[in-house]
């Protein structure tokens, strides 16, 4: 669980994302695109689950990619080379469906890139022809441009701000495609913020597309002990750490996902400012 690198992938004022790779040998001897981690920086500190960005047998490492946003996230950030984890389970999840889909749409946003990575690398080994959609708030932020790229037959990027490429979102591309070639595309996958997966779900509602989303709600054990990524999907209690993180978008209860999303943003401000506190 020792931290064998680390690297600010991208920056901005506000905010950074960071890859890190750890030593985890039985993790990486058995992870799936599709799956993630649990970690505790500390004891002290909270459990978070992060997605495997690769998984590296032969090293028995892991590559891992956050942003710095809640204090665990912090905490991560600020660990030096050669320093351990507190405590790391995975793999965790169940992998994402890999097969010859034919053409499809992967559509990614924010630090989301990231886990779109590793399942765009599984599906062009199964000969699939992809199209890679990516979105950032602006070009510092922008990561994993250039390895993505050489997956993707059709490539092609948004800024919020139009600082790179297209100004735009990731959905003014998709309608586009979707509107040119009706009927072309076979099977779509987004992940990035929940927005974003919710206006890609629409859009493909409209195509009766095949599409799945990786979700992102609160989760604290990760093993299904806890509960507290419970969603209705499909009209049916599911939980994201053990029956998901990927589901058929058209089924997820969006609303619910949102609220759950929202319970504890403020305190987890007041939890960073007192941390900050007690540091400084």
């Amino acid at each position: 669980m020792r931290l064998l690198y680390k690297e600010i992938l991208a920056k901005d004022q506000s905010t950074r994302i960071l890859k890190f790779i750890l030593e985890a040998k039985d993790i990486a001897l058995k992870a799936k695109p599709g799956q993630f981690v649990v970690l505790m920086v500390k004891k002290e500190g909270e459990r978070i689950p992060l997605t495997i960005v690769e998984a590296l047998p032969q090293e028995g490492t892991i590559i891992l990619i956050a942003q710095e946003v809640g204090l665990t996230t912090k905490l991560l950030a600020q660990m030096k080379v050669g320093e351990s984890l507190y405590a790391l389970v995975g793999p965790l999840g169940n992998p994402t469906p890999i097969k010859n889909y034919g053409r499809v749409i992967l559509v990614g946003g924010g630090v989301g890139i990231a886990e779109l990575y590793p399942v765009a690398k599984a599906l062009k080994k199964a000969d699939n022809h992809i199209t890679l959609i990516l979105g950032a708030r602006t070009k510092e932020v922008l990561i994993l441009e250039a390895e993505l790229k050489v997956l993707a037959s059709d490539f092609y990027i948004t800024t919020d701000d139009g600082s790179y490429k297209r100004k735009g979102v990731v959905t003014d591309v998709l309608k586009e495609l979707l509107e040119d070639s009706s009927g072309v595309y076979n099977f779509i996958y987004a992940v990035g913020p929940v927005p974003m997966m919710l206006a890609v779900s629409q859009i493909t509602k409209n195509y009766n597309l095949p599409t799945v989303v990786s979700l992102n709600s609160l989760m604290v054990d990760g093993t299904g002990m806890c509960g507290c990524c419970r969603l209705t999907i499909g009209g049916r209690t599911r939980f994201v750490c053990i029956d998901g993180p990927d589901f058929d978008a058209h089924s997820v209860n969006w609303q619910e996902l949102i609220n759950r999303n929202r319970m504890y943003v403020e305190k987890e401000k007041e939890i960073c400012k007192l941390y900050e506190k007690t540091t400084s």
